[in-house]
C-alpha cells in the first residue's frame, strides 16, 4: 500500500538594514524592523493563514486518515511571535488534532553542519527545546536547512539521537535507485533517510500555476493517479516544500488550496494513505544504505551547497563568521547569541550568489551580490569586534581549547543531572500512584464496616425491650411461689 508523507517548511528571512563602514563600532543594531514586519505580515495573510486553515479543515473532514508534518526555524518562530502570533496559534490548534508532527532543524536555519559539529548540535538542540515549549512534542526526525545532507552529517544526527532525517532525492546521488523507499545512512545504519520526490513536489511548489507547463492545469485526480501508477514496490511518496509555496509562489487565485483540499479524497479512493516521517522511520524497513560522500541540498539544478558557498565572497564571509563560533559559545551573551542566530541564516549567503538560477531570487535591499557582500561584511566587522571585546583574541588557542573542554564537560554533567532528575521524578510519581492505590485499599474496608456498625446501633431498642420484659418475668415467678 502506498503512503504519502506531506511536509512543509516554515522559515522567515531576517532582513538586514543598510549598514555602512562608518557605522562599525557605533551602531550595534543590524535589522530592518519595518521590512521584517511588512514581509512577514504579507506572507501570513497571503499564505500561512489560508494554507493552515485549509489543512485544519482537511484534518477535520478526514480525521486520522490525513496527516502532515512541519518544521519551523527558531528565527522564523521569533519573527512570528513578534509580528504574526496568529500563525503560531493556528499551528497549536493543528497540533491538538494529533495528526501533525513537528520536526527538528537548526534554530538559525544556518549552515553550521558544514563546518562546526558542536555549533550545529547546539543550534538544533535550541530549536528542539522551542518546539517542545510550543507544541509539547520532542522531535525524533531531523530536517537540516534546505535539506542539506551528507554521510558525516547523518552520522552526527544519529549520535544526537534522531531516528530519521529528510533529504533530497537527487538524481546524481540516487542513480538508478528510486526515492520511493526508505534508506539508511551509510555511516549510521540506525538513521533512516526519507528522500524528497523532486518531480511531484515541484509540480505543486514551482509549476502549478505555469500556463506554459505541459502538465497545466493540474487536477488532484490526475496528480493522485500519477502516484498510484508508480510500481507496486514504490510505497513511499515524499512530498516536501515550503509552506509559502501555497499562496506566494503559487497565488491563491490559482486555486492551489482547492487542489490541495481534494487530494485526500482522491488518495482514499485509490487506497493511498498518509503517514508522518516518524511513522515511516519506525515502521518501514530500510532497503539499503545511501552513500552521500559530498554534501547535497534541495536548491538549484546542482542540488549542492554552491548557492551559498560557490564564490570567493561567500566563502570569505562564511569562514570569517564561523572563525569566532567557539568564542561566541564561551561568551554566552544573550544579545550576542541572538545576533549570532540571525547572522548565521543561510539567506545572508544566498544573497551573495553569482549563479544563475531557475528560481527567482529576491535580494531585497541589495542591488547585486557585491552589494550584499559589502553590507554583510560591515555588519560582521562590528559583530566580531563585540565578540572579541567579551573574549579577547590575546587568549591563545590552548586556553580556548581548555575552556571549551570545561564547557563541554559541564554541559554533559548538566545533561546527566537533568536525566537523573527526570528519572527520580518518574520514580516519585510511581511511588505516589502506588501510595494512592494502597490508601484506597485501606479506606475501602473501613467504608464497608460503617453500615454494619449502624445496624448494631439499630438493634439497641430491641435489647431495651428485652430488658423491660425482665421485671415482668420476675413478678410472675414471685406470684407462683406464693401460690
Amino acid at each position: 500500500m502506498k503512503t504519502i508523507c506531506l511536509y512543509f517548511e516554515i522559515h522567515q528571512i531576517i532582513h538586514l538594514k543598510r549598514y555602512r563602514f562608518f557605522d562599525i563600532g557605533t551602531d550595534h543594531y543590524y535589522y530592518d524592523d519595518y521590512e521584517n514586519e511588512r514581509n512577514i505580515g504579507d506572507i501570513a495573510e497571503r499564505s500561512y493563514m489560508p494554507a493552515l486553515n485549509t489543512l485544519l479543515e482537511m484534518i477535520k473532514e478526514h480525521g486520522k486518515f490525513f496527516k502532515v508534518a512541519f518544521s519551523l526555524s527558531g528565527v522564523g518562530m521569533e519573527q512570528l511571535e513578534f509580528h504574526a502570533p496568529q500563525v503560531l496559534e493556528k499551528l497549536q490548534e493543528l497540533n491538538e488534532t494529533g495528526c501533525v508532527e513537528f520536526l527538528a532543524e537548526p534554530y538559525s536555519h544556518g549552515l553550521s553542519s558544514l563546518v562546526n559539529e558542536e555549533c550545529f548540535a547546539a543550534d538544533v538542540k535550541k530549536q528542539v527545546q522551542k518546539i517542545k515549549e510550543y507544541f509539547g512534542q520532542e522531535p525524533k526526525v531531523l530536517r537540516n536547512s534546505s535539506l542539506i545532507y551528507s554521510d558525516d552529517i547523518g552520522l552526527q544526527a544519529s549520535q544526537m539521537g534522531f531516528k530519521g532525517m529528510l533529504t533530497e532525492g537527487a538524481k546524481h546521488v540516487l542513480g538508478w535507485k528510486s526515492p520511493h523507499y526508505v534508506y539508511h545512512c551509510a555511516l549510521a545504519p540506525n538513521l533512516k533517510l526519507l528522500l524528497r520526490d523532486v518531480k511531484l513536489s515541484d509540480d505543486i511548489s514551482l509549476r502549478f500555476n505555469n500556463a506554459d507547463w505541459e502538465g497545466y492545469p493540474l487536477f488532484a485526480e490526475t496528480y493522485v493517479n500519477e502516484i498510484a501508477s508508480h510500481p507496486e514496490e514504490s510505497q513511499i511518496i515524499n512530498i516536501f516544500m515550503e509552506l509559502s509555496a501555497l499562496g506566494i509562489a503559487q497565488p491563491l487565485s490559482s486555486n492551489i488550496l482547492d487542489f490541495l483540499r481534494a487530494i485526500p479524497a482522491c488518495a482514499k479512493a485509490k487506497g493511498i494513505t498518509f503517514s508522518t516521517p516518524t511513522e515511516l522511520c519506525m515502521k518501514v524497513k530500510s532497503v539499503g544504505a545511501l552513500n552521500v560522500p559530498d554534501t547535497l541540498s534541495w536548491v538549484d539544478e546542482e542540488r549542492d551547497v554552491s548557492c551559498w558557498l560557490g564564490n570567493p565572497m561567500q566563502r570569505e564571509a562564511f569562514n570569517k563568521l564561523y572563525s569566532i563560533a567557539d568564542r561566541v559559545r564561551i561568551a554566552n551573551d544573550p544579545r550576542i547569541n541572538q545576533d549570532w542566530d540571525y547572522l548565521q541564516a543561510s539567506n545572508n549567503f544566498r544573497f551573495m550568489t553569482t549563479k544563475p538560477s531557475n528560481v527567482g531570487l529576491d535580494r531585497g535591499i541589495y542591488t547585486s551580490p557585491f552589494d550584499a557582500f559589502t553590507n554583510y561584511m560591515n555588519i560582521l566587522g562590528d559583530f566580531m569586534s563585540r565578540v572579541k571585546s567579551l573574549y579577547p583574541e590575546e587568549i591563545d588557542n590552548e586556553e580556548l581549547d581548555a575552556l571549551l573542554t570545561t564547557i563541554r564537560n559541564q554541559g554533559e554533567e548538566i545533561e546527566m543531572k537533568e536525566k537523573e532528575i527526570s528519572r527520580l521524578q518518574t520514580k516519585i510519581q510511581k511511588i505516589e500512584a502506588e501510595s494512592d492505590k494502597l490508601r484506597a485499599k485501606i479506606e475501602k474496608p473501613k467504608a464497608e464496616k460503617k453500615p454494619a456498625a449502624k445496624k448494631a446501633t439499630e438493634k439497641k431498642p430491641v435489647a431495651k425491650k428485652a430488658a423491660e420484659k425482665k421485671p415482668a418475668a420476675k413478678k410472675a415467678a414471685a406470684k407462683a411461689e406464693k401460690k
